[in-house]
C-alpha cells in the first residue's frame, strides 16, 4: 500500500526544467535551432518512492534522468535536492545571493513591474490575441518568480523587511561558518579513514607475529590529531549555534509584520543543483548514482570486478588505497546484488549479461547513494533475467531505503515497480498518477494509446488493440498548441492553437489535456 504522498518527504522538487541541446544552423546567420529534449517538466520526487518514467522511444526520458544528476548541466528552471542541507555542502551560489539581497531585490522589484504591466495587457486582450501574449506574459512571471524564490529560499520572510543590509550580514555570517565547519569535518573524516587503514595493517601484522610498534605509535599520533579537530569543531558548533539563535530572534522579533508571514512559508534548505559548480557537484556524487542501459559498454573492460565496484568508494573516500578492509566491503556489495564474491577478481567478458547487470549496480550502490536513475535497466536482458533483476532492484530498495527513477518504455516493467508512474511525450510530462490510478482510469489520450498497445491474449476484457498511428514530430520544431494533437483522435482546434496546462484532475493524478478522458481502458 503505497503512503500517502503528503506524508512523505520531498527528496527531489523540478519546476519548470528545460533541457535543450544547440543544432547546427542551416545558415550563415541563420535562427539558431535546438532540440527540445526536456521542455518544462514540474514534478516531485518523494524520499523511499519509484518514480516510473515511460514515453516512446526519442520523448527524453534518458536525457531527464541525466539532467536530475546533472550529468546535463540544465537550460532552465531548479532542481531542488533534499537529502543534504546547504551547510553540509555550502554552495557557492548561495554566498553569492546572500551578498546581493538589496541589489537582488531592487531587480526583483524591476521584474514585478514588468510582470504586472503585461498581465494587465494580456488580461484587456481578446481571446485570439491572447494566444499570442501568452508565451511572453509567463514568461515574465517566471522570471519573476524565479527570482524570488532564490531569495526568499534562503532567507524567508526577512526578505520583506526594508533594510536587507543587517540580514545579509548574519546570514552571511551563518553561512561562513557552516562551510568552515563543513570543511573541517571533511579533514576529519579522511583522518578517521587513514586511522582505519593504520589500524588494519596493525591488527593484521600482529596475526602474523610481527612487531606492530611503529603502527602502534602512528595510531596513537592520529588519534590525538582527531581530539583535537574534534575540539575545533566542538568550538565551530558553538559559534554557528550562537548565530543561529540570533537569526531566530530577530525572526521571531519580525513575525506577523507585513508580508513576512507569507514569505517565511517560502524558506527551505534545499540545495538547487542547477547552480553548483562541478566540485560541489562532485562531492554529491556519491548520493546521487546511475544504472546504465547496456550492461556491456558500460563497464570497462581492463578492470576486474572488484576494481569496478571499488572504483567509486576510493574516489569518494571511503576506504584508502591498499585498505584490506575495501576488499571485504566489496566482497559483502557482490554478494548483496547476487554476485559470488569468489568471482572478484574476474574481468567483465567472464560474466553473462545478467551478471554484467548485477555489477553495474553493485558499482553504483555500493557508495551509498539516496536516489538512482535506472536509465531502462533491463531492458537489453532476457524476459527470465529480466525478473531477477527487477526483484533484487525492489529488494535492495528497501534494504538501502533508496529512491529511484525507473527508466522504461516497457509498461507491465513499470506497473510491476512503480509507485506512481510520469508518461512523457515530446519532452514534457503529460501525465502523472500512482501507478494503479493510471492503469485503471488513465485521463490523457496518448497513455490510453500506449496502455492498449500492451500485447495480451486476454482480449474479453479490453478494447481491439489499435495501433498509434503516425510519427513523432521533430523535437527541434514541435507542433503548436498541444504536441499530440497531430496524432490524437480526440484532437480540436483548441488543441492546435493552446498548450494545455499541467492540472491536477483527481486527487494525486495529473494530466495536461484538454479533453480529459473520463473512461476506463483497463479493467
Amino acid at each position: 500500500m503505497q503512503t500517502n504522498q503528503t506524508e512523505k518527504k520531498v527528496l527531489l522538487r523540478i519546476s519548470h526544467l528545460k533541457q535543450w541541446f544547440p543544432v547546427k544552423k542551416t545558415t550563415i546567420g541563420g535562427e539558431q535551432l535546438y532540440v527540445r529534449a526536456n521542455d518544462d517538466i514540474s514534478l516531485d520526487i518523494y524520499e523511499g518512492e519509484t518514480l516510473g518514467l515511460v514515453g516512446e522511444s526519442g520523448c527524453g526520458k534518458s536525457t531527464l534522468g541525466r539532467v536530475l544528476l546533472q550529468l546535463y548541466h540544465q537550460t532552465e528552471g531548479k532542481t531542488m535536492y533534499y537529502g543534504r542541507t546547504i551547510d553540509s555542502l555550502a554552495p557557492a551560489y548561495v554566498e553569492k545571493t546572500l551578498k546581493h539581497l538589496e541589489s537582488g531585490r531592487a531587480k526583483l522589484r524591476e521584474l514585478e513591474a514588468k510582470r504586472d504591466k503585461l498581465v494587465r495587457e494580456y488580461e484587456s486582450l481578446d481571446e485570439t490575441s491572447r494566444r499570442a501574449k501568452k508565451a511572453e506574459k509567463d514568461k515574465a512571471v517566471k522570471e519573476a518568480h524565479s527570482l524570488f524564490l532564490d531569495m526568499a529560499q534562503l532567507v524567508g520572510g526577512f526578505l520583506a523587511l526594508d533594510d536587507l543590509k543587517p540580514v545579509s550580514e548574519l546570514f552571511l555570517q551563518e553561512y561562513r561558518s557552516a562551510a568552515a565547519l563543513h570543511k573541517m569535518r571533511e579533514a576529519r573524516d579522511l583522518v578517521q579513514i587513514d586511522r582505519n587503514a593504520v589500524e588494519g595493517r596493525r591488527d593484521a601484522a600482529k596475526q602474523k607475529g610481527k612487531n606492530a610498534a611503529s603502527l602502534e605509535a602512528k595510531l596513537r599520533k592520529l588519534d590525538a590529531d582527531l581530539k583535537a579537530r574534534d575540539e575545533k569543531i566542538a568550538a565551530g558548533e558553538a559559534e554557528l549555534a550562537k548565530i543561529r539563535t540570533e537569526i531566530e530572534s530577530l525572526r521571531i522579533q519580525n513575525a506577523g509584520k507585513g508580508k513576512f508571514d507569507e514569505y517565511e512559508r517560502y524558506r527551505d534548505d534545499g540545495i538547487d543543483l542547477a547552480k553548483l559548480g562541478y566540485k560541489e557537484m562532485r562531492q554529491l556524487r556519491k548520493d546521487l548514482q546511475l544504472i546504465f542501459q547496456d550492461p556491456y559498454s558500460s563497464l570497462n573492460p581492463r578492470m576486474t570486478v572488484g576494481q569496478i565496484i571499488g572504483e567509486g568508494l576510493l574516489a569518494h573516500n571511503f576506504f584508502q588505497k591498499n585498505d584490506d578492509r575495501m576488499m571485504d566491503y566489496v566482497m559483502q556489495v557482490m554478494e548483496n546484488c547476487g554476485l559470488s564474491s569468489y568471482m572478484i577478481h574476474r574481468y567483465p567478458h567472464q560474466f553473462s549479461g545478467g551478471q554484467r547487470q548485477r555489477i553495474g549496480i553493485a558499482r553504483s550502490l555500493a557508495v551509498k547513494p539516496k536516489f538512482v536513475v535506472c536509465d531502462e535497466a533491463v531492458s537489453a536482458l532476457d524476459v527470465s533475467i529480466q525478473s531477477q533483476v527487477i526483484n533484487l532492484l525492489q529488494d535492495l530498495k528497501e534494504q538501502e531505503h533508496l529512491t529511484y527513477l525507473f527508466i522504461t518504455h516497457d509498461l507491465s516493467v513499470v506497473k510491476y515497480i512503480s509507485d506512481r508512474i510520469a508518461v512523457m511525450y515530446l519532452g514534457n510530462v503529460v501525465e502523472l498518477a500512482r501507478s494503479e490510478d493510471l492503469f485503471a482510469h488513465p485521463l490523457h489520450p496518448y497513455t490510453e494509446a500506449l496502455l492498449l498497445a500492451i500485447p495480451t491474449t486476454d482480449l474479453d476484457h479490453r478494447k481491439q488493440i489499435v495501433p498509434l498511428e503516425g510519427d513523432i514530430p521533430s523535437p527541434i520544431k514541435p507542433p503548436k498548441g498541444c504536441k499530440f494533437h497531430t496524432r490524437c483522435k480526440y484532437a480540436t482546434d483548441l488543441c492546435r492553437e493552446v498548450v494545455p496546462d499541467f492540472v491536477e484532475a483527481e486527487p494525486g493524478h495529473f494530466v495536461a489535456c484538454h479533453h480529459i478522458l473520463d473512461h476506463k481502458v483497463i479493467e
